[in-house]
Order: C-alpha cells, then structure tokens, then sequence
C-alpha cells in the first residue's frame, strides 16, 4: 500500500508539550491557532496527518502545511502570514503585556479599561488596543450578573428539576409557578414616536404612575401553555387563589407537579395545609438563588419584552387587559420551551465558574 513519502517526526520537549497543552485549553486564544496547537500535539504522539485531520475536522493538506510550518519555525510558524501593507507595529511582547493588563489590572479610579485608558498606560494608539481586544475576545466594557446557589442541597434539586424537564411524568401535569410582583402600570406623558423608515420607535422615559400589580403565572411544561392571573398583592391569600384557579382549570385525574421558587409565600401553613389536602399535588423547589432553572421566568421575559415594557398605561385595569390580550395571543401560536442542558451538564458549567472565581482555571 502507498503511504507516501515519510513525515519528518515532530519530536516535543517536556516543556514544550506541557506549554503547548496549556495554550490548547485556552478560551481566549482565536480558534484557529488553538487548532494548529493541537495540531502540533497530536503530530508528536505520532498521529498521522489523515488521523489529525479526521479529529478535528480539517483537511489533510492544511494538517501537512501547519505541521511543516511547525517543524520549520517552531511556534511562530502557528501565527498567520503577515498580509500585504505596512509591517507591524507592535511587537509579540507588547500585545502579550496589553493581554495581561487588560485581565489582571484595573486602571487607578476606575473599575475596567477603556480603549484610551489603556493606550495612554501603554504608550500605543487606541486603534491599537482596540484590534488586540478584537484579536482575543477582550470585552472590558461588557460584564455579566451571576449569583452562586448556597442551597446544601442544590445538585438533588437540580437533577431533580431537569429529570422532570427531559422526562415528565406520564398521567400528569408539569407546571412551572411563579409570581412577577410590581409590574407598573406606567403612562408615558408624551405621544410615542412610531416607527419609521431610518429611525426605531421612540417613547418618553417621563411617565405618571398608576399603581402595579403582580402577575401570577403556570407555564405548562409539555404543552406551552400558560394559566395567568393578575393580582393587587402577592401574598399567601392570593397564592391560595392561584392554585384554586389550577385546580379548577387541571383535569381531576392528573397528577400536579409544581415547580416553585424558596419565597416564603410558598410554604406558609395555609398553602401547605391545601397542599396536603389535595394528594395528587407534587412540589419541586429550586435551589436557593437559582430561579433560572424555573421555565416560567423565560415566558415573563417575553411578555416583559413584548407587552409591559414598552406600553403606556392609564391604570391597573388596562396593564391585567394588556396581560390577558397577550395572553390569549400566546397561546393561539403557543408551543413547550426546548430544554437540552442535562444536571451533568449543568454541574460541569458551575465547576468551572467556581474555578475562574477562584482563579484556579487552566
């Protein structure tokens, strides 16, 4: 059989592999270079071109050229050609120092760079720094919420919760509760600017309020739809309420599985004393400070977004007619949320989190 001519061994230091290993599992270099290092990897255990290739999806010459470049060049090889127009002007060492600057620094007064601060701290133009952050995936301007669950009993909730997602129960109902307290009815004080050719809809931050309500909502898990109620307060009398209205609206022979957040509302003795009364009623908490695993919340993000935000009202009796016309809107074209994240997956996602607080990520 022809194997063609014979590939020059691509032989890896200790060091060098353990370096090469370790820019691999990198998320904050470009893709392709994180390739080209496994490229390099997989070549030193004696994997063919063809077998490198079949792994990570390239073809077999484009494996050949980044394993010749490699052998010619060492790690600089893996870089692109430098392209047509006026040569660089800054060195490897300088946007590795930009880099490290902009993810372990802040600038004196201020809690992240900007494009100017950093390049008056680094002697460069801010175009300069601007093409660096593009090249990795710096975002210092952006930031993201998050808050870590301290419920003892957060991976049984979470498996749980996502076992009832990928396989309910048969002869029963799943439905996601919970209340969203304080929607305002807000009139704007000024005619809304509609939406015209070149320039979005427009309204007014100024308002006149008209008093909130909470909205009080059980999204069916199997078949995306949604039992809505709108209340002056949300207390464990109207909670009671709400769950005489499931009951009423749910067939007798079905067993309920609600799933719920830790408000107090939810365990007074009242609710637990209807509770206990009605058998075929299963409750599932989620974990402390993890109300995003609740399905609910995504349906309040779309009425929020679609039917509150952006409305003017002239009281709480418009707002709950908004909310019931949506209502009803929504389940003519209603369907289940696609959930795919197993516990497993889940559980993984927050181990590394805890490590990149913890600063013990690779």
């Amino acid at each position: 059989m022809r194997t063609g001519r014979p590939k020059t061994p691509v032989v890896l230091a200790d060091e060098q592999r353990e370096q090469l290993q370790t820019w691999a599992r990198s998320r904050l270099l470009p893709q392709g270079l994180v390739n080209r290092l496994r490229i390099v990897l997989l070549a030193a255990e004696g994997v063919s071109n063809r077998g490198i290739g079949a792994r990570l999806g390239l073809s077999e010459p484009t494996v050949g050229q980044w394993r010749r470049r490699f052998l010619q060049r060492g790690v600089a090889g893996l870089h692109d050609e430098l392209r047509p127009g006026r040569p660089r002007s800054i060195t490897d060492e300088q946007v590795a120092e930009l880099v490290h600057t902009t993810r372990q620094s802040r600038p004196p007064g201020a809690t992240h760079w900007s494009c100017r601060t950093l390049a008056r701290q680094a002697g460069v133009s801010k175009s300069t720094v601007q093409r660096v952050w593009s090249a990795f995936g710096l975002q210092p301007h952006r930031a993201q919420t998050f808050q870590l669950s301290t419920d003892p009993f957060f991976v049984e909730k979470v498996r749980d919760i996502v076992g009832l997602y990928l396989a309910p129960p048969t002869n029963a109902v799943v439905l996601c509760v919970d209340e969203k307290s304080q929607c305002q009815a807000l009139e704007r004080s000024q005619p809304l600017l509609p939406l015209g050719l070149g320039y979005v809809e427009g309204y007014t931050h100024d308002y006149l309020r008209h008093g909130t309500t909470t909205l009080f909502a059980a999204f069916d898990l199997t078949q995306g739809q949604v039992l809505a109620q709108g209340k002056a307060r949300h207390r464990h009398q109207e909670f009671l309420q709400f769950l005489r209205h499931i009951d009423a609206n749910v067939p007798a022979d079905l067993a309920v599985h609600l799933m719920l957040d830790n408000y107090a509302t939810h365990r007074h003795a009242k609710i637990r004393l209807w509770l206990a009364q009605r058998p075929r009623y299963h409750l599932h908490f989620t974990p402390t400070y993890a109300s995003w695993l609740n399905q609910v919340e995504t349906w309040f993000g779309l009425i929020t977004r679609q039917a509150i935000r952006r409305g003017s009202f002239d009281s709480t009796q418009a707002l709950v007619a908004k909310i019931d016309q949506f209502v009803q809107a929504y389940h003519a074209h209603s369907a289940p949320f696609v959930w795919t994240a197993t516990a497993d997956s889940i559980l993984t996602k927050l181990a590394r989190l805890c490590k990149a607080i913890a600063g013990t990520e690779d």
